[in-house]
């Protein structure tokens, strides 16, 4: 059948499962959009800004597993978008950007809204198309969502002239699974390599397992704990693989890194064989490599893409693959060499949890609450409490975000999405409104601060159109709270504009959006303003503004340049 570009985009969005995207018209896309208001395949989200389309769309997919998708329009629309796409491009999210661009007979010409988004994005997507012709369309929006899924995972970005989507072509379904010479990535490990793995593993006296956010993307939660009960070794997770491993399993030790726990960090330096599982070294998890490296330990490293193994840290055993299927063979291999030869010395592996245990009783988290003035770790904890460690947890970035991470116990994967690599303010509420979207009737709740939030705080507007409800726990210090943490360690406590003095009445700011504000300033309201958000207010989006401990900072802390046992506990260190 003959049809235009944009009943085109819109058929092959159907055909490839999507059921939501998210978006923000533009000249460019009008044919799109209105192919968009014939068809009932699925749902347009409205945003009100493109930035929180691209994050909707990407914390659609990181809770789950499905691509999530935006619509931009040209010059700004694109741009705008940016920030997004870059986010989910270091944290490895599946995703296609559908772009609007000038007619192809002007680009280059300075046209109105134009901007070289092929230019623009190369950086920050996975593999970006230029559809010049309405004849690839449907065969460029195929090979999108393949690449976008297919390995390690990432955004991909389509632009789309406005004049191809007018144009017209002989349409066909699609008859046969994408495939591309020039890109086969390899999804079986070797053998020989996991033999190798299996047999130093077994040799162990001090084993450690160290899991990534790419466990959580291949869906490999069970087999992470299939191998850590093998082994009996205990378990770390970077701050995007919390909840492939549970929180509460006494072989978790917490979170390593920069704001990591004590047990976590030594146990990563001082263990003797180290298996990384769909991590890749950040700096945030290893600080200084060369003070990392002073420990003589094997590593054996495991993930989906070859240039991220060895790239800052020396391993011993690469293995490439899929993190679900080597650790499929892994598990099987392990559990029959284990029975064929002689597996690691039990006493020493018992001496070793005897260490761990003795790491373990520095109670790195622990902190001093109050009755005169909340405590942010409290309400974190509080939060648990209430929703029975079940609820999807976004947050902002800063001081909020690790709160979050160390104190809501995390016990299944995709229930905790934040910004990993990138880092990005604003992504808080928007992240809501895609895991709600892709889980409906789940509680959804936003951790943030006075600050992140008013980055894209305009989509409460899109909250009250959708009828989302998530609940927005404001843990407002009235700083930017880590850039003042930086501040005061590092600089001397010279707090430059980092004191936030202009701040909005959030309670009457949300009631003129039609939502519900609750202020608190007083602990003992902390737990009850929690349960009447989610019980009395489930049905609506409830703004907690929860006035917080303005001089609390987040420990541990490892310094920019120290190792990870060079770690500050508390105030009374600096």
């Amino acid at each position: 059948m003959e049809l235009n570009g944009a009943d085109i985009v819109v058929r092959c969005l159907a055909e490839q499962g999507v059921d939501h995207i998210f978006g923000y018209p533009g000249g460019a896309v009008l044919y799109i959009y209105d192919a968009i208001y014939k068809q009932d395949s699925f749902k347009h989200i409205l945003v009100r800004h493109e930035q929180a389309a691209v994050h909707a769309a990407d914390a659609y997919s990181r809770s789950s597993n499905k691509i999530g998708v935006a619509l931009v329009t040209s010059g700004p629309g694109l741009t705008n978008a940016v920030t997004g796409i870059a986010t989910a491009y270091m944290d490895s999210i599946p995703m296609v950007i559908l772009s609007g661009q000038v007619p192809t007979a002007v680009i280059g010409e300075d046209a109105f809204q134009e901007c070289d988004a092929i230019g623009i994005t190369r950086p920050c997507v996975k593999h970006n198309f230029l559809v010049r012709d309405v004849k690839d369309l449907a065969d460029t929006m195929r090979k999108a969502f393949y690449i976008a899924k297919t390995g390690r995972p990432g955004p991909v970005l389509v632009d789309i002239p406005k004049d191809v989507t007018v144009a017209t072509c002989k349409y066909t379904a699609q008859r046969e699974e994408v495939a591309l010479r020039s890109y086969t990535p390899v999804v079986k490990g070797h053998q020989g390599q996991i033999k190798k793995a299996v047999q130093m593993l077994l040799a162990a006296e001090r084993p450690m397992i160290y899991a990534g956010g790419g466990v959580v993307l291949a869906d490999a939660a069970p087999e992470l704990r299939q191998l850590v009960d093998l082994v009996g070794a205990p378990c770390t997770n970077t701050l995007m693989g919390l909840g492939a491993f549970p929180a509460s399993d006494d072989k978790f030790v917490g979170m390593p890194g920069m704001h990591g726990t004590y047990e976590a960090n030594m146990a990563m330096q001082n263990c003797d064989v180290l298996v990384a599982v769909g991590a890749r070294f950040d700096d945030r998890v290893i600080g200084n490599p060369k003070h990392f490296a002073q420990n003589q330990r094997k590593i054996i490293h495991i993930d989906i893409d070859p240039s991220s193994i060895s790239k800052r840290v020396k391993v011993d055993v690469p293995i490439v693959g899929s993190v679900k299927d080597v650790l499929q063979e892994f598990n099987a291999m392990y559990a029959q060499m284990a029975v064929a030869e002689e597996r690691t010395d039990p006493a020493r592996l018992a001496d070793w949890w005897k260490q761990v245990q003795t790491w373990r009783g520095k109670e790195c988290l622990k902190f001093k609450n109050s009755t005169s003035v909340i405590k942010p770790q409290f309400v974190v904890q509080k939060l648990w409490e209430v929703t029975g460690g079940e609820a999807i947890v976004t947050s902002d970035v800063g001081q909020h975000q690790m709160w979050a991470a160390q104190y809501y116990g995390f016990n299944e994967p995709r229930r905790w999405i934040n910004s990993g690599g990138l880092g990005t303010m604003g992504v808080g509420l928007p992240y809501a409104m895609g895991a709600q979207m892709a889980n409906p009737g789940r509680d959804v709740a936003v951790i943030t601060g006075e600050g992140s939030i008013q980055m894209n705080i305009q989509e409460l507007s899109t909250c009250k159109q959708y009828h989302l409800t998530p609940k927005v726990l404001c843990l407002n210090n009235r700083y930017l709270g880590m850039v003042r943490q930086w501040q005061q360690i590092d600089y001397g406590s010279r707090y430059s504009e980092s004191y936030v003095d202009a701040l909005p009445d959030f309670v009457k700011l949300v009631e003129s959006y039609g939502h519900v504000g609750i202020r608190t300033d007083k602990p003992a309201d902390v737990e009850p303003a929690l349960r009447e958000a989610f019980t009395k207010y489930k049905d609506r989006l409830v703004f907690l503004d929860f006035i917080t401990d303005q001089t609390e900072n987040v420990w541990p802390m490892v310094k920019a340049g120290r190792g990870l046992t060079e770690m500050l506990l508390g105030s009374e260190e600096l």
